[in-house]
């Protein structure tokens, strides 16, 4: 309210209220212009007559006199007399309810005769400033908000009894500054708020700030100002009054339900337990506490639980760390940064907890700086002490379903506030959170870890060498988080230095796919172990896929469960099958669906197989073509699936030609292949991958013309002798004479059965890679079985005696007949 609303609206002023004067008999002797104004009639009228001939009823004169008895009452001006109300007749005939004081006058020359200023106001006016006066003087009584006038110099004028209710304050503070009892950086931040109200004018509302006095600093209050200014009755600023309104509390709740909310966020931004810990400290520390730490069961990290029984102890390993910096360290290091005055020893833990216990209790200590040491007197917890500077610590467990994971610890230094009982409530709301947090993503850990070793289990090296190829690999999963998918690759040696090389791709993600994976997977091993050819292979493989269906969809109907979720029909799988042989350089693949490989030749040229691609695998009933090529030396084969050609950044083809040009700018020709394989599919689009990414390099390598012996033999016994002669020419040649024995053994026994059973010419081949392989081959396709022999015969011990001095053999089909092989490891250097 302004100072001339003020005096305007006192319903009593001289300046602006109706005045009569009566003398001692009651008879009006005198009218004011302001009385004419008010019930609209003439002085002339007036005086003269008897002031209960203005009353609207003349029978409540005595009504009004009544009021009188009440005795003398002093108004806000210091006048003596009387208050009452009364019903007047207005001048236009209505009536008027008015206030009127009595005020008795002397002056003092006509004797003791009485005379009496009668003051009138309507009674809506009067009723209004009894209300104005009444909420003014209750307002500077009250003691829920602090109230005060300041002058234009900013000096206090007036405050209530509960103006700043804290330690330091002076008792009388009129003409003080706020400087001369607060901190004067908060002094100055009110000051130069309040006189920017008294410039402007412009009012202050909802400004919050820390009030800290000169005796008691630590901490402070938050308080919520309001300020407007006072004006002179000729509108010039006169002061500014203020209100202060405590809300520390009111503060300290919502910074506890923001703090809250952040360190909820914190906790579920990551599935990692390391870094699940590491983003909530930093949320604690600073704002919470000067230091905060998480110390964790040591199975956590690696997936497991902690035991609910038993009774060894569980060390506890500190995880994470994090001071007033926000640095955060992590285990292993052998120091970190805290605050200065809170250096933090040591990094880790190893306090054992019991893993029966239950309680989820958090622990406060506030005596820390002040605790006795003596005899007699108990130690602070080992938890506490971490921290010399601190003066106050808490701990809360980190429990999730009855299982304690750890505990979430925070320390106070220096002048921060001691820590109560509302933080430690607080921070045991926190670790429940975490405890949660923690647990899923142990959980995930745990899921993670068995998902990524499956899958490695399933899917060999990422290079590997062989005497036929150099082969390189990268394998991307859709599914980062899970590490797995249904995309497969495999190098698989075969006979005679062959080798064998296979890309599939299941439909789908996630273990489900692993697991189709794996299956496909073991069953194209055990099928190239027969020696089947590719088209074979796969015809194999489809009929395995469909009794997999199958099986499934029996197991759906008897169960009426759905289950793990089997790919089936078109989309099941699809698989490239390529064989290479190194000493005729020809490579012979089919395809089950599968895009073709690329091939980058010596000369720099990138060109694709033309396959006729079979149906994928599941569908059944359509036979699969095999192509041959022969391959340059040197060339390096590009098998991959068809997430890297389909990344939703065109068609087909032009994934195809963007991955010849990726083959070429990785220089495949001129480096090493485990150096180019991240080359090429580097830039991938970033996050998650639309399809699971597999990409198996192969360069090609041909078996020198040395590393080879062949001779025609004829299908006499007598020619036995003959072949074991050349054969032992050739080892002592190649310096093997070490394998001359077994060798001479090996090749008579072989020899001597295609002669026996299959008649016709017989070709034996020595082939030196990194075994030595020993070939006979003829014309029968009948299939050599090893036996066990009864002691009375004479045979059938040749191929024990073969199988017993081999590294490995075996027998493959062949267009003119079959083959019988032996590989022997070769000696040491």
């Amino acid at each position: 309210m302004r100072a001339t609303e003020s005096n305007q609206d006192y319903p009593f002023a001289v300046t602006n209220t109706a005045a009569a004067l009566l003398d001692d008999a009651g008879t009006v002797v005198a009218w004011t212009p302001a009385a004419e104004a008010l019930l609209e009639r003439r002085s002339a009228d007036v005086c003269g007559r008897p002031v209960r001939d203005l009353l609207a009823d003349a029978g409540s004169w005595a009504a009004v006199l009544a009021q009188g008895r009440q005795g003398e009452q002093k108004g806000p001006d210091g006048w003596g007399g009387w208050e009452g109300r009364a019903t007047l007749r207005h001048g236009s005939g209505r009536a008027l309810e008015i206030g009127f004081r009595v005020i008795p006058l002397n002056d003092g020359v006509r004797g003791d005769t009485a005379r009496s200023l009668v003051l009138g106001a309507p009674l809506e006016l009067v009723a209004q400033w009894r209300q104005d006066h009444a909420f003014t003087h209750e307002l500077f009584l009250q003691g829920r908000v602090g109230l005060a006038v300041f002058d234009a110099d900013l000096r206090l004028l007036r405050t209530n009894t509960h103006l700043l209710p804290y330690t330091g304050v002076p008792v009388d503070l009129n003409g003080r500054r706020l400087a001369d009892f607060l901190w004067a950086e908060d002094a100055r931040i009110i000051d130069d708020r309040l006189r920017e109200v008294l410039h402007s004018g412009n009012p202050l509302s909802g400004f919050n700030t820390i009030v800290r006095t000169l005796d008691d600093p630590r901490g402070g209050r938050v308080v919520t100002i309001q300020a407007f200014r006072l004006q002179e009755p000729d509108g010039h600023p006169m002061g500014v009054a203020t209100v202060f309104t405590d809300v520390t509390d009111h503060e300290r709740s919502r910074g506890r339900l923001d703090l809250l909310y952040r360190a909820t966020g914190a906790l579920g931004g990551s599935l990692s337990v390391l870094r699940t810990v590491e983003d909530l400290v930093k949320v604690l520390a600073p704002t919470f506490g000067d230091c905060a730490a998480v110390d964790l069961v040591e199975t956590v990290l690696t997936g497991g639980e902690p035991s609910a029984d038993g009774h060894l102890a569980l060390p506890l390993i500190r995880m994470a760390v994090a001071g007033a910096g926000g640095d955060v360290l992590r285990t292993g290091t052998a120091h970190f940064t805290t605050p200065p005055a809170a250096a933090v020893t040591p990094p880790t833990v190893t306090e054992p907890v019991a893993p029966g216990t239950r309680e989820c209790r958090g622990e406060l200590i506030t005596d820390l700086g002040t605790r006795s040491t003596g005899p007699g007197t108990d130690p602070a917890p080992e938890w506490a002490t971490t921290v010399p500077e601190a003066h106050s610590a808490m701990t809360a467990p980190l429990c999730a379903r009855g299982i304690r994971f750890g505990r979430l610890t925070l320390w106070r230094t220096g002048s921060a506030p001691p820590l109560e009982e509302d933080d430690l409530a607080l921070l045991e709301e926190i670790a429940a959170r975490a405890a949660v947090a923690v647990d899923n993503a142990r959980r995930y850990t745990k899921e993670r870890r068995t998902a990524v070793g499956l899958q490695r289990s399933l899917l060999p090296p990422a290079t590997s060498e062989t005497p036929a190829v150099e082969a390189a690999s990268v394998y991307l999963p859709a599914d980062a988080d899970s590490g797995v998918g249904g995309d497969w690759f495999d190098v698989i040696p075969l006979s005679s230095a062959r080798v064998a090389l296979v890309v599939g791709d299941v439909a789908g993600h996630g273990l489900h796919a692993t697991a189709m994976m794996g299956r496909l997977r073991s069953a194209v091993r055990a099928m190239a172990d027969l020696e089947l050819e590719p088209e074979e292979l796969l015809a194999h493989v489809d009929d395995m896929v469909l009794q997999v269906v199958a099986e499934a969809e029996s197991d759906d109907s008897e169960d009426g469960d759905a289950g793990m979720p089997m790919p089936t029909g078109p989309a099941g799988a699809t698989c490239l099958y390529a064989v290479y042989d190194p000493v005729t350089r020809n490579c012979v693949m089919a395809s089950a669906g599968h895009p073709p490989p690329a091939v980058v030749g010596p000369d720099g040229t990138v060109e694709y197989v033309e396959l006729s691609p079979g149906p994928p695998l599941g569908v059944g009933g359509w036979p699969f073509e095999p192509v041959e090529l022969v391959l340059p030396p040197g060339s390096v084969l590009a098998l991959y699936t068809d997430g890297l050609i389909e990344r939703g950044e065109g068609d087909i083809d032009q994934g195809m030609r963007d991955l010849a040009d990726r083959l070429l700018r990785a220089d495949v020709l001129g480096r090493p292949l485990r150096q180019a394989r991240h080359d090429i599919v580097e830039g991938l689009p970033p996050g998650r991958l639309r399809d699971d990414v597999t990409l198996l390099l192969a360069r090609t390598r041909v078996m020198d013309a040395g590393s080879i012996a062949t001779w025609q033999l004829d299908a006499d016994p007598a020619i036995v002798g003959d072949a074991r002669h050349l054969a032992l020419e050739q080892l002592t040649a190649w310096d093997l004479d070490e394998l001359a024995f077994s060798t001479e053994l090996i090749v008579s026994e072989l020899v001597t059965n295609a002669i026996r059973h299959a008649g016709g010419p017989v070709r034996l081949r020595l082939i030196r890679a990194d075994t030595l392989t020993c070939e006979v081959s003829d014309s029968s396709n009948t299939q050599p079985r090893m036996r066990r022999a009864r002691n009375s015969e004479e045979g059938g011990r040749g191929l024990y005696i073969v199988a017993q001095l081999s590294h490995r053999w075996g027998s493959r089909y062949t267009v003119a007949g079959k083959t019988v092989w032996s590989e022997q490891a070769l000696p040491l250097p």
